[in-house]
Order: C-alpha cells, then sequence, then structure tokens
C-alpha cells in the first residue's frame, strides 16, 4: 500500500526540507517472460511495433520495485528518498530485473 506522505524525489534537494542522510537504499525484482508473452512477441518481431505484454511487464516490474525501496527506507526509518533511479537487465532471455535506487533520507 502506497504512503502518501512518504516522498519518493529524482532530485537531489526536496524544497522546504532539511535532512540527513542515512545511506543507500535498493527496491529490486527479477520478472520471467511466459509462454504467452514469448509466442506473441515472436509474432511481432516478425511484423515489428510494440510488444504490449512485455512493456506492460516492466511497468510492474518498475512498481514494485519502487514499493520495495519505499518500504526498505521505511525500514531504516526514512522518511523519504532522494535521487531516485532505476536500473534493469536482461538475466539469461526470459527474465528481466528492475531495481529503483536512491538514498533514504530522515527530515531533521
Amino acid at each position: 500500500m502506497a504512503d502518501n506522505k512518504f516522498i519518493i524525489s529524482t532530485t537531489e534537494h526536496i524544497p522546504g526540507k532539511e535532512y540527513e542522510v542515512l545511506g543507500e537504499v535498493f527496491g529490486l525484482t527479477t520478472q520471467s517472460k511466459n509462454v504467452v508473452r514469448n509466442i506473441g512477441a515472436g509474432f511481432k518481431n516478425l511484423v515489428g511495433g510494440e510488444i504490449k505484454d512485455y512493456t506492460k511487464m516492466l511497468d510492474e516490474a518498475r512498481d514494485i520495485s519502487v514499493q520495495r525501496l519505499r518500504e526498505n527506507a521505511q525500514k531504516m526509518g526514512a522518511d523519504a528518498v532522494v535521487m531516485m533511479r532505476f536500473d534493469s537487465g536482461s538475466i539469461g532471455t526470459d527474465m528481466q530485473s528492475v531495481a529503483a535506487y536512491g538514498t533514504a533520507v530522515k527530515f531533521k
């Protein structure tokens, strides 16, 4: 469940807030492609265009990684995460890993 008071920012500074740095924090997930997605991707690869099932999978993975980032930061006692970024990569041919990472901070 999202905490609307918890701030996740891609910037270094949050206007009007002073904080101390707690440390780095991550949220990770790995998603696998299923047979139906692979068959659809194979057909789409022949004609070109967006593979919507893969896009949906990556969007879900991004949401999960941000939620885990938030949870891990809150376990550290953080009030926010600054400088949040994403990284992703393939593991073999059937898995995609997504990491959300940033700096956990505590408001003064």
